[in-house]
């Protein structure tokens, strides 16, 4: 194993210099620079490709976004092995915890509406009592919900969830008293493992039911169901045309197939609905679609002179609330990490049957990167060999926004 990690950390260092810069001058020298530029092109497609297959990813859709722009993207492998069907920019990816920085918007209109308050408890809110049963006294904000810091502790909804029936049918009594029945000590799906045992606002727990609560905040607050929100609110109005919370509102055969990798080969998922926490995971986008979303955050929180939230709000988001210090550095919807240099990256990443996403801001230099995967294992475990494949694909892709955007 540490002969093909260091294998791909000699290949890496080649391409990282067959891809530097290069100085244009004269007509011969810009014929060469063109000469160089195409066989670079080549090594690093050569190079990603060579990481998707020791990685275990049939397809990777990616983009480099620039000033506003997307200024490269690319479709690598097949998102339908079966079918052999190239991947694109406009393919739609599952993408799992992605997810929850459009729900994390949904809420966050409704806030710039003056609708509630980001301290405010939210049992002021909600029609049942929403308290940790070992801190009882102790309120939870409607802020610690969104930053991971409500108590809550990392769910068992996984497999609970998980449904390849057809349809996409909704879940009986969802939100409501479904969420009342999971989350009360009272509830006939109440588990105590289920709170954990620091107070709110202590501790980060990332839980995926807190973002059910989100997804049902949106919907109390607004008068609307929460994939018509944001369809009426985010998705139509940065023609998102294609994207959904919902399997049903989409055309499958462009979406990218679930696979798991095992021993003899990839094994493809049917597609699945993820019904009691899909605010939390089930948004299926594209690469195009979603540079929309991203571009708007990069801009202040406009895309294409369509403003979906205010500059203020947008830094809200981008601000990590509790302890600075912590290693989970989260915002409002959004994963936020500081260099040792103090410069800022804001991301998010996505994991569950079949996907592997990851997008990333760099506010010092104005650039994002999306990179969609369509493989992981039905456990949500990676090898060593393939976390390192997926981390140097990131770093070739951020190689190549560093020199675009130089």
């Amino acid at each position: 194993m540490k002969n093909n990690i260091l294998a791909i950390i000699i290949i890496g260092l080649f391409i990282g210099v067959a891809i530097s810069p290069i100085t244009i001058g004269t007509n011969e020298n810009s014929i060469k620079s063109n000469f160089n530029e195409d066989f670079s092109e080549k090594l690093f497609d050569t190079y990603i490709t060579f990481l998707m297959k020791i990685g275990h990813k049939p397809s990777i859709a990616t983009c480099i976004i620039k000033n506003d722009t997307i200024v490269w993207s690319k479709g690598y492998g097949y998102y339908d092995l079966e079918n052999k069907k190239p991947t694109t920019e406009d393919i739609l990816y599952l993408q799992a915890s992605v997810s929850k920085t459009v729900t994390a918007t949904a809420l966050m209109q409704l806030y710039e509406q003056g609708l509630f308050e980001l301290d405010d408890d939210i049992n002021d809110y909600i029609p049942f009592e929403l308290r940790n049963p070992n801190h009882p006294d102790m309120p939870i904000t409607i802020k610690m919900i969104l930053s991971h810091r409500s108590s809550l502790a990392d769910d068992n909804l996984y497999w609970l969830c998980l449904s390849y029936l057809p349809g996409d049918p909704d879940v009986p009594d969802y939100p409501d008293p479904w969420l009342e029945n999971y989350l009360t000590s009272s509830g006939s799906a109440y588990s105590p493992s289920t709170w954990s045992k620091d107070k709110p606002g202590e501790k980060y727990y990332y839980a995926n039911v807190g973002y059910s609560l989100i997804g049902y905040l949106v919907e109390i607050l607004s008068g609307q169901n929460f994939n018509e929100y944001c369809k009426e609110h985010i998705f139509t109005p940065l023609e998102m045309y294609n994207s959904s919370f919902r399997l049903r509102d989409h055309n499958i055969s462009k979406i990218a197939i679930p696979y798991e990798h095992k021993k003899d080969g990839y094994f493809p998922h049917p597609h699945y609905g993820i019904y009691v926490i899909h605010p939390a995971i089930t948004l299926r986008t594209s690469v195009e679609e979603y540079s929309h979303f991203l571009i708007a955050f990069m801009n202040g929180g406009i895309w294409n002179s369509i403003r979906i939230l205010n500059e203020s709000t947008v830094e809200l988001m981008h601000t990590a609330h509790f302890s600075p210090e912590d290693k989970h550095n989260y915002g409002l919807g959004w994963q936020i990490k500081t260099d040792k240099f103090g410069k800022k990256e804001i991301s998010h990443s996505g994991g569950y049957v079949g996907v592997h996403d990851l997008i990333t801001i760099l506010p010092d230099k104005d650039v994002a990167v999306i990179i969609f995967a369509n493989e992981l294992d039905s456990e949500l475990i990676s090898t060593t060999i393939e976390r390192y494949a997926f981390k140097f694909i990131r770093n070739a892709i951020f190689a190549k926004a560093n020199r675009l955007a130089s």
